[in-house]
């Protein structure tokens, strides 16, 4: 016979379930806010008074008569819709919070559907997790002018650099007479000058994207003639390398709407990379028809990346730690570049690699309205 508890254990069960929950959010040092699906406060933690500079909450209260929320632009954001609009976990980094006296804090907020009440036929509701982040921003914002500020004023004397060295090695090559190892050493300043010009423009972009200045200009794309550019472009770099480098275009493809410049951008990052990676074999680039945009891939024969490197390739300043890969200049900022791109255009991209077989970058670009 199965055992079955009773209506007075069960209330009992859930009364110590309460306790331990909410003796679990107050030891938290977070802010903690849980509501129903009407967004009315079920529960919070000490911690919440002190970032909404609140005496105390009434249960049932609804969420947006409490604190408002703005934008970067200082435009009013709606919290109930905010909240009744993550069907999963969402967070954000880019809000604040406006308190009555005119003044704000930079606020990270993390909203997550769940349970409320005990067992699996509690009550359906959302959790929200609120932090001060004030001193967190204002120390970005002093890293972003700094890296705007310096890849700026680097501009000029590496162009100054690049040329006069140019012009030394077309100058020496000129010359019968002259020594290799002022050639060689003239070829390979060459080489370091160049490789600094892109950490120069890695950083200036990343610093466009950090503080928000990247701008989208959609336009009409002939997806075609794009990817006809990107291999004539690149052909030279591919043939140096004894290299195949060919495309595969859908019959069907149309006209993408989205921004040239930004499109442009994140797949020359990829064939970048896959020349970079591949010493033998082939690059392919693809666009395929989607009929809400258009599905790209760059495929590669090359070194490969493994499982654990492939859920980090696209942050800040990684670099795998294969030897391979080492031996290759880079700055680890090339992709974390392009994962900002490819979210201004809100795109999306997938991975898909094994060691020494190749990897292959695929991204589907919407038509932006």
């Amino acid at each position: 016979m199965p055992f079955k508890l009773n209506p007075d254990q069960l209330v009992t069960n859930e009364r110590l379930e309460h306790e331990r929950l909410t003796s679990l959010i107050n030891s938290m040092a977070d802010a903690v806010v849980a509501v129903d699906e009407a967004v009315n406060v079920v529960l919070y933690n000490a911690a919440a008074l002190n970032v909404l500079d609140l005496n105390n909450i009434q249960p049932g209260t609804a969420l947006d008569s409490l604190f408002k929320l703005v934008d970067k632009e200082n435009q009013a954001q709606n919290i109930t819709k905010l909240v009744q609009t993550a069907d999963k976990p969402l967070t954000s980094r880019d809000l604040r919070l406006k308190y009555d006296d005119g003044s704000f804090i930079n606020l990270y907020v993390s909203i997550a559907p769940v349970h409320l009440g005990y067992g699996k036929n509690g009550q359906k509701g959302y959790v929200l997790l609120l932090r001060d982040i004030t001193r967190e921003k204002s120390l970005e914002e002093e890293r972003d002018e700094f890296i705007s500020v310096v890849s700026h004023e680097l501009r000029t004397p590496i162009a100054i650099a690049e040329g006069n060295i140019s012009n030394a090695k077309f100058l020496a090559a000129k010359t019968s007479d002259m020594p290799d190892i002022i050639t060689s050493a003239l070829t390979e300043a060459h080489k370091q000058v160049l490789f600094l010009a892109d950490m120069i423009n890695d950083l200036s972009t990343l610093s466009r994207a950090e503080r928000g200045k990247l701008q989208i200009e959609a336009e009409p794309i002939d997806v075609k003639q794009l990817v006809a550019e990107l291999i004539e472009s690149y052909k030279p770099e591919a043939a140096a390398k004894k290299l195949g480098l060919k495309s595969t275009l859908d019959p069907k493809l149309k006209d993408l709407h989205s921004s040239r410049l930004y499109v442009r951008e994140i797949l020359q990052n990829f064939i970048t990379n896959a020349l970079k990676y591949t010493a033998e074999g082939h690059i392919t680039i693809s666009a395929s028809a989607h009929p809400k945009g258009v599905s790209f891939a760059v495929h590669d024969t090359g070194i490969g990346i493994s499982k654990g490197d492939q859920e980090r390739v696209f942050d800040k300043f990684f670099r795998s730690e294969d030897f391979r890969t080492r031996q290759a200049n880079g700055t680890g900022l090339g992709l974390y570049v392009t994962m900002k791109l490819i979210r201004l255009i809100h795109a999306e991209v997938e991975v898909d690699s094994e060691l020494n077989k190749g990897s292959t970058f695929t991204m589907f670009v919407p038509n932006l309205d």
